[in-house]
């Protein structure tokens, strides 16, 4: 299985949209959309989790630098996720 980033989304982009378009290049495990906490509406980005290494690849040549709804889209292998440091919040 491999994770991409999908970057540069409209931001009606839903999950369902993402693995409908992802699907042309193979087998999709798993597409989301990243939800902002406070607002609800989406951050623009997402990930798409192909069932194997060849699709992923196709994705990627498929679809990055490709229109959707007029931006176009950003699409590469997820980095792994790293420890972020605390934002700075209200101390007393």
């Amino acid at each position: 299985m491999k994770k991409l980033y999908v970057g540069n989304l409209p931001y009606e982009t839903t999950g369902d949209d993402l693995r409908n378009t992802f699907a042309a290049a193979g087998a999709v495990a798993t597409a989301t959309v990243i939800m902002d906490k406070m607002s609800g509406r989406s951050k623009g980005f997402g990930f798409v989790e192909m069932e194997n290494d060849a699709d992923a690849m196709k994705a990627i040549e498929m679809f990055n630098g490709k229109d959707m709804g007029g931006r176009p889209l950003t699409v590469n292998e997820a980095r792994p996720m790293t420890e972020r440091p605390a934002r700075g919040g209200f101390s007393r």
